[in-house]
């Protein structure tokens, strides 16, 4: 049973999804606080503030807090938002360089090889005798 788990564990697609874990984890940082540092404080300069919690809507003895999910709402979208754009930026690179590589082997199959060469001269002479 160790060992099947041992086996388990060493697998690439359990590594390959604890990295995924960890740089998403990672990233996740880098979003918040871009959300929060940079374009949050943008939001405020336009809206007077960033923070929607202060909402709140009585009814008879019960809170409602509407301002908490309006800021969810908010936060949400604008990391969507951020979310797009990265992605969009990731494809547009990945296509690039995808473009790059099909142009540099189709030129690389467009010229014979070392041995093609050689046996076509190979031919040539033999023709010739």
């Amino acid at each position: 049973m160790l060992k099947e788990f041992r086996d388990f564990i060493a697998k690439g697609n359990v590594m390959d999804m604890a990295i995924g874990v960890v740089m998403a984890t990672a990233f996740t940082a880098i979003v918040n606080s871009l959300v929060e540092d940079i374009i949050m404080p943008i939001v405020a300069f336009f809206t007077g503030s960033t923070d929607f919690t202060d909402i709140v809507l009585q009814i008879g003895n019960t809170k409602l807090m509407v301002g908490n999910f309006i800021q969810s709402i908010v936060s949400f979208l604008i990391i969507a938002l951020v979310l797009f754009f990265v992605m969009k930026g990731v494809a547009t690179l990945k296509n690039t360089f995808m473009k790059e590589e099909k142009v540099d082997d189709e030129e690389e199959e467009a010229k014979p090889s070392q041995e093609e060469i050689l046996l076509t001269e190979i031919r040539d002479l033999l023709k010739n005798k």
